[in-house]
């Protein structure tokens, strides 16, 4: 309790963009602002804090000498909620992290999102080239977004309370109700809208060009399809984070210093496993 007390002292007070559609998203800064940047997108039902303070990223870039920024995506954190999923879809999630970059003056960063903000990574990495020279997206499956919830029972289940007994979707639910402030119907939107938008299926044509190191916990169910966008990815190395599932990776010590040394450029991570004393 007393570790998350001092680590929500140490968010800092929000600064908002303002985005293309009227929706305002909170963002962190730490650090140095003439260091190198680097950008900290977070995973579905998420926050900057949840994903990037609590687990100790932010503190390890800034004592490394970044300047970290991060963004509460829309519908999460301290950024607006909106409620109707047309606004959701992969590209206007890119878009928005272009708008964050444009409005904090910077004008290339380093990239590190965790499902979703992976997700959206792959997408920001192709729109915006040279902008984003390097990534680490972590726990980053293929295919149709979020697929696996059943939209239905969560509506249900927001609406009037009803059981949800559909077992990825329980998960789900538990994962937005663990962080506190998360909007369900907001949630449902992103669900709605991320899966209306096209997959990112493996295609090289439409793979990054820049050095991505992907990353995902040797438990998690989502490996066979980060695993296929590597090999999509022409220059793609990829990082297993032993002993880890989805929802701990991000806590994983050998994960957190293997995305270090990618993002310095010191080291490749092709088909390496660090050993469980890492972890």
């Amino acid at each position: 309790m007393t570790d998350t007390l001092s680590s929500l002292r140490n968010l800092p007070a929000a600064q908002f963009v303002e985005v293309g559609d009227g929706v305002a998203l909170a963002t962190y800064t730490w650090g140095d602002p003439d260091a190198p940047v680097v950008l900290l997108v977070h995973g579905f039902a998420s926050s900057t804090a949840d994903t990037w303070l609590h687990t100790g990223w932010v503190r390890m870039l800034e004592r490394e000498g970044y300047r970290v920024l991060g963004v509460d995506q829309r519908g999460h954190g301290g950024s607006q909620k909106p409620h109707d999923a047309a606004g959701y879809p992969v590209a206007n999630l890119a878009r928005d992290i272009e708008a964050v970059l444009d409005t904090h003056l910077v004008d290339e960063a380093l990239y590190a999102g965790y499902s979703l903000g992976a997700r959206v990574g792959w997408q920001v990495l192709q729109d915006l080239g040279d902008r984003i020279p390097r990534a680490v997206l972590g726990g980053v499956p293929d295919g149709i977004p979020l697929d696996r919830l059943d939209t239905d029972q969560v509506l249900a289940y927001a609406r009037d309370g009803v059981p949800v007994t559909d077992p990825a979707t329980q998960s789900y639910i538990r994962l937005a109700e663990r962080v506190p402030g998360n909007d369900l119907y907001a949630l449902l939107a992103l669900a709605e809208g991320m899966r209306a938008s096209r997959s990112i299926d493996p295609d090289p044509a439409q793979a990054p060009q820049q050095p991505v190191l992907f990353a995902t916990g040797s438990e998690d169910a989502v490996m066979p399809g980060s695993r296929r966008l590597a090999q999509a990815t022409p220059r793609s190395s990829f990082f297993t984070i032993p002993g880890r599932h989805h929802f701990n990776a991000l806590g994983s010590k050998a994960f957190r210093l293997a995305a270090l040394e990618f993002l310095r450029g010191e080291k490749s991570f092709v088909g390496l496993t660090t050993p469980e004393a890492g972890r």
